[in-house]
């Protein structure tokens, strides 16, 4: 049991990986460096993977991108609605970035996703931008007078909301990143051989997979309901 509150409390401990002489020494950390890495390899992905599209004679690759790309498109419009559409390159953008922050676990990175930092910071980003997407297609009017909807009395309960949302949405995500991480250590603890790498397909792959998605969904019903 020392041994799982010790490797707990190091994978929690936000290391600095350096700082910015510069700006007064601002720490950089390992999970703002990851994120980094995450953006530069998704960069160079999207840049071979774009390279000699054609209109005329198009190639195999372009082909199952398109597909790929049409189907989450088509996917997540259905669940925004068609005033949401224009969001749906936003939640893509984070579907992938959760995604990949989750899945890097497995090659012996540290999940950006275990840093509540990073948690809180995609949760605000999502809520500034599910209100702002009120803002916007309702006008400002509007949208103060939907807090009295569908009765003045409930006011309080629809301006909570504001902060229940991006709360409960980096508990979540944080929650279970966390979650998975302290059972695979038990696993590790109980049955160190076969047992935590057939777990570490469901919790390290499919867990974090299903992690990204359900933050992304939950996002994009916000933003519906706001919009609507």
């Amino acid at each position: 049991m020392n041994t799982l509150v010790t490797s707990l409390k190091e994978d929690l401990n936000v290391r600095t990986v350096f700082k910015i002489p510069l700006l007064g020494g601002i720490p950089v950390y390992e999970s703002v460096v990851l994120t980094w890495i995450i953006m530069a390899a998704v960069l160079v992905i999207c840049l071979l993977l774009t390279r000699n599209l054609s209109v005329e004679h198009p190639r195999k690759r372009q082909l199952l991108l398109e597909s790929g790309v049409e189907k989450l498109f088509d996917f997540f419009g259905e669940t925004i609605g068609e005033k949401g559409k224009r969001y749906v390159p936003y939640l893509l953008s984070v579907l992938i970035y959760i995604a990949i922050s989750n899945l890097i676990g497995i090659i012996g990175f540290k999940p950006p996703t275990k840093d509540m930092n990073v948690t809180i910071a995609l949760s605000l980003m999502s809520i500034i931008l599910i209100e702002a997407s009120g803002v916007v297609e309702k006008g400002p009017k509007r949208f103060l007078h939907s807090f009295a909807e569908p009765m003045p009395v409930i006011t309080p309960i629809n301006i909570l909301e504001i902060f229940i949302r991006p709360l409960s949405l980096c508990m979540r995500l944080f929650g279970n990143v966390l979650g998975s991480f302290v059972i695979m250590e038990l696993l590790k603890l109980v049955v160190p051989v076969v047992v935590p790498a057939l777990a570490s397909l469901y919790f390290d792959i499919f867990d974090g997979l299903i992690q990204a998605y359900v933050f992304v969904f939950l996002t994009s019903l916000f933003i519906r309901e706001s919009v609507e």
